[in-house]
């Protein structure tokens, strides 16, 4: 069994040694003793718990740049015709693009949504990281495609069998106006049936939420909520466009909401995410980048600082969303929603770490570290990511970023020639 030590390092503002076995904390100490297969020096640097990207579309790195300054609904129809072209090798190849990036950023585990998720699953598997792979229901209604994706979705649950045990499957609702409720009702079913995560896109726009109401007299969550489709099970991306009552269905039923602020922000879906009130209610709040796509990257220390700010700013109070939260929704809320520990650094705990410089002018004077990481630095301030206690980034450098460079360049060519031919 792998043993790595980290020495030198500080850990809530006191030097100390992690000692690693098997991939988890084994022992936090003054000074350890114990021989380890691998030693790292940890001097001159601080360890946080990794990051925990929880609505994502990883292979949408292909889609960087390609899609700006639209309303949703134009970005959408764009992005939709535009993803007729892809295939498998694009989708490894984007995949392992965007699982770069984020280990680059801090980024040891995340929650997808998107196509050719078996291809997906070898790449997050070639990269170290850990994930929760969704396939994903979007039968507009059209009731051949309900019977095949229930199909294609029973089979790639029988692949996900053989996947490593870091990578999950799960099953997404695209959204309660992209699917059908009969849909809707065997996704979820099947997804508890076979104790699975569940994903879907909710109240993303007011548009959304007017269209509902109109068709339906009610809104998107309470309908849901009438369905049976919320619980503890449930992760809720964006959660934008709620009122009280939605914030009491989604927080009794433990729905963890994960808010995707420089997404919204970009696409102008909105900026008042209720975090207080859906905090108070009960519900697990997390964040994440949205895909590549809208956001344009996937760096969770920047989604986390704009979250924090934009929350101090609409409300017009500076107590808003304090540092130590800003920190758990990006870290342990998204650990406990994907079931892969608890985003501690504690004997017992998963080995999912961030070993930070503090080096730079960014961390001087040295008052408070986390508020200098989330204010003043950025992520190349993260020297070294460890997953699972396996070292996939040290020194900034992640083995074999420069083939996956290469090969992402030559799908992305591929993949311009084909939507503007």
């Amino acid at each position: 069994m792998d043993t790595l030590l980290i020495k030198n390092i500080v850990h809530n503002g006191t030097v100390c040694d992690i000692f690693i076995r098997g991939g988890i904390i084994e022992d936090i100490t003054g000074d350890c003793s114990r021989i380890a297969d691998r030693t790292i020096d940890g001097k001159g640097m601080t360890v946080i718990p990794s990051f925990v990207n929880m609505h994502t579309h990883s292979g949408m790195t292909l889609f960087r740049g390609i899609c700006e300054d639209m309303p949703l609904d134009r970005w959408l129809d764009a992005v939709w015709k535009a993803e007729k072209e892809l295939d498998s090798e694009m989708i490894y190849w984007a995949t392992r693009l965007a699982c770069l990036e984020m280990i680059k950023s801090g980024t040891t585990a995340f929650t997808d949504m998107y196509w050719y998720i078996d291809r997906g699953a070898d790449a997050v598997a070639a990269s170290g990281m850990k994930a929760v792979l969704c396939y994903c229901f979007l039968d507009g209604g059209d009731p051949a495609k309900q019977e095949l994706q229930r199909e294609e979705c029973m089979e790639m649950y029988r692949i996900s069998r053989s996947w490593p045990e870091t990578v999950k499957f799960g099953v997404a609702i695209h959204a309660h106006y992209t699917v059908c409720d009969e849909n809707m009702l065997w996704a979820a079913d099947f997804a508890r049936k076979h104790s699975l995560p569940l994903h879907t896109h909710l109240s993303e726009t007011e548009s959304e939420n007017i269209a509902h109401s109109d068709r339906y007299g009610i809104s998107p969550t309470r309908r849901l909520s009438d369905l049976g489709i919320l619980g503890p099970d449930l992760i809720a991306a964006h959660c934008l466009w709620l009122d009280d009552n939605d914030i009491g269905l989604l927080g009794n039923a433990g729905v963890t909401t994960v808010h995707n602020v420089n997404s919204n922000l970009k696409l102008a879906s909105g900026y008042r995410f209720r975090y207080n009130e859906l905090r108070d209610a009960g519900a697990n709040v997390a964040l994440g980048t949205d895909g590549a796509g809208s956001s344009n990257n996937l760096d969770m220390l920047e989604t986390m600082k704009t979250s924090a700010l934009l929350q101090k700013a609409w409300r017009k109070d500076p107590t808003a969303m304090p540092i130590p939260e800003v920190f758990a929704a990006a870290s342990a809320n998204g650990a406990k929603a994907m079931g892969i520990g608890d985003g501690k650094i504690a004997p017992g705990s998963p080995a999912d770490l961030l070993l930070v410089n503090t080096g730079s002018p960014c961390f001087m004077p040295p008052f408070d570290f986390h508020a200098n990481l989330l204010y003043a630095a950025n992520s190349s301030a993260i020297d070294t990511v460890i997953c699972n206690g396996r070292i996939l980034m040290e020194g900034r450098r992640v083995e074999g970023e420069e083939e996956i460079m290469e090969n992402a360049a030559a799908q992305i060519d591929r993949f311009l020639k084909l939507i503007n031919k």
